[in-house]
């Protein structure tokens, strides 16, 4: 007879990103029974591009998104290949796709595929499906034994189904929900205020003054793609220490410029900085994780 340690669980995985991924792979491999549910229509989580963010509250205040990816149309890896992926599945260069060291969101979502066929895991995913609850169900309720419960709604019918689970794996990240600074004027300024979560591509942007608030990653890499498109980039950040190569970017570029944080917004269309300097901007995009 089998140990306790070694019994089959029924196993409830959230989210068939990569982690959810990998986990369903492995809770198999030690002989699980694994039900994975994807509120989307595909695997990848963050890397499953989605470029209709017209519905999407700009700022993301909203409880539950819509959108649940974050990421940019032109965005790529910043680590290399190499050490993205798993270690008995590597992200190998294919004829045919994307063979950059450092390779585009879409390459990392065909690998996710792959990663999801070669183990056959597909069979094991309930795609368009929401969880809406998970609980702990006390022993006497069930008879005896830790048991959980799991509420999902199915996003197309609307059907609601509540199951029983043995242990329960939330896989469902934590980039998809904005978090945004406390701005003095924040509320009463009357222009276009936006997180990256909905940024996609420059083009909106055409002819604006726009101020860039946070210059890590996603700041930098938005700044840079607005200076061919946007009348004006202002980019404020914590400190004017910045990196060699973000120097030299802005010193090739007459309209990108670098401030301190934002002191406060005005309903005239002002953003003033700390240092007193101010600018009159058609758009706030905040960069703030």
């Amino acid at each position: 007879m089998l140990s306790e340690r070694k019994q089959s669980k029924y196993v409830c995985v959230i989210g068939a990103g990569p982690s959810g991924l990998v986990t369903t792979r492995e809770l198999r491999k030690e002989g699980h029974c694994v039900v994975m549910m994807e509120q989307n229509h595909d695997v990848g989580g963050q890397w499953l591009y989605d470029p209709n963010v017209e519905g999407e509250d700009p700022l993301g205040r909203s409880k539950f998104l819509k959108v649940h990816s974050s990421i940019y149309a032109s965005l790529r890896l910043a680590s290399p290949r190499e050490i993205v992926g798993f270690s008995d599945f590597p992200f190998v260069v294919k004829k045919g796709r994307d063979t950059r060291r450092f390779p585009g969101h879409r390459e990392l979502l065909w690998y996710l595929e792959d990663f999801c066929e070669w183990f056959g895991l597909r069979e094991t995913i309930r795609f368009n499906t929401k969880v809406e609850y998970v609980g702990m169900l006390d022993s006497d309720e069930v008879g005896g034994g830790l048991k959980w419960v799991v509420r999902s709604r199915d996003v197309k019918s609307e059907k609601v189904v509540e199951e029983l689970f043995d242990a329960v794996v939330v896989a469902t990240g934590q980039y998809s929900h904005p978090r945004l600074p406390s701005i003095k004027g924040m509320e009463a300024w009357k222009r276009k205020q936006m997180h990256s979560h909905i940024y996609r591509v420059p083009h909106p942007f055409h002819n604006e003054v726009v101020v860039v608030v946070g210059n890590a990653a996603s700041g930098q890499d938005i700044s840079i793609e607005l200076v061919d498109v946007a009348k004006e980039i202002h980019l404020s950040a914590k400190s004017l220490d910045i990196s060699e190569g973000l120097s030299r970017i802005i010193s090739k570029h007459h309209n990108l410029h670098l401030h301190l944080q934002i002191e406060s917004l005005h309903e005239d269309g002002r953003v003033v900085f700390v240092d007193g300097s101010w600018v009159v901007a058609d758009t706030i995009i905040y960069c703030t994780g």
